[in-house]
């Protein structure tokens, strides 16, 4: 089974950040392993933040442990998205994956769907072509700015998914996927959890959610279901509990996701990032099973 969505980008829509204090130590902290836990404030637009907010707010995510920023972790993390994304583990082999899936936002493409009705795969080939303009992307970009935004193939159809495929296959063009996916989703994920005071599994879920829901402050964007979550329960860096927070963050997700569509299939959330959490797996620990679309998946070490 493919991709069951696609990113909602809204690159309108800047995300919300938090601006740290001091430290608090959560009370499932004996659980995760991840050490003392910030204390931030309530989140403020990024704009309303000094640069000596900012400095701060970098030097207390550089004394925290890497969580899903370590190599390995972050690998593992692709691994799981890809379940979710693409049914398989090998998520460098999707580099050149490219398709319509019929969700109203075009085709989908790359390591995490990037798609040509939101946005963030125009930036991305506009990024490659600024680095190299004679790649066999470029000459479609007029195309691409034209059904952005839309579920139109126009200008793209015959040759687009082929000159994908191609691309895909130069080490230039799948860095840059890797630099946009950290760009736009992994890293200000990770950020965000980090100052929220969750450990690896919520930095993962942060990030599994902002790919699926895609950065946007409405309410079935990445920062909507956040500040639903927080109308519910505290983050650990406000007091609150890691589990009973996530509990509630999923809870917003798997609603929004059926909002969309009550069909839709939610094993990504149910049989995978749920039992991770119930299992009381906050440091997201391998071995690891799981299920996704009724599939098993084991990553051993």
């Amino acid at each position: 089974m493919k991709r069951a969505g696609c990113l909602l980008l809204s690159f309108i829509a800047v995300a919300p950040l938090a601006t740290a204090a001091v430290y608090l130590l959560s009370p499932d902290d004996t659980q995760d392993g991840a050490g003392p836990r910030p204390t931030t404030s309530a989140p403020a637009h990024p704009g309303d933040q000094s640069e000596a907010e900012r400095k701060a707010d970098n030097k207390l995510i550089a004394s925290l442990p890497p969580g899903l920023a370590a190599p390995r972790k972050k690998d593992l993390a692709q691994r799981i998205v890809a379940s979710a994304e693409n049914s398989t583990l090998d998520w460098r082999g999707q580099y050149g994956y490219i398709e319509d899936i019929d969700d109203g936002q075009g085709y989908t493409a790359g390591i995490i769907g990037f798609c040509t009705g939101t946005h963030d795969l125009l930036t991305l080939v506009e990024r490659y072509t600024k680095a190299h303009p004679d790649n066999g992307l470029a000459r479609y970009l007029p195309a691409l700015r034209k059904v952005d935004g839309t579920d139109s193939h126009k200008g793209l159809d015959p040759g687009f998914t082929a000159a994908w495929k191609q691309e895909a296959t130069h080490k230039a063009f799948q860095d840059i996927q890797e630099k946009e996916r950290d760009r736009g989703y992994f890293g200000p994920a990770v950020r965000l959890a980090k100052l929220d005071g969750l450990g690896t599994l919520g930095q993962f879920i942060y990030y599994d959610a902002m790919v699926l829901h895609g950065p946007g402050t409405g309410p079935h964007g990445f920062y909507g279901l956040r500040e639903a979550a927080l109308k519910e329960a505290d983050t650990p860096s406000q007091g609150g509990r890691e589990k009973a927070y996530l509990d509630i963050f999923l809870d917003q997700r798997r609603r929004a996701m059926k909002a969309k569509n009550p069909d839709r299939d939610t094993t990504r959330i149910d049989t995978a990032q749920r039992q991770f959490l119930y299992d009381g797996n906050l440091s997201l620990k391998t071995p690891l099973t799981w299920k996704v679309y009724g599939e098993t998946f084991r990553i051993a070490g």
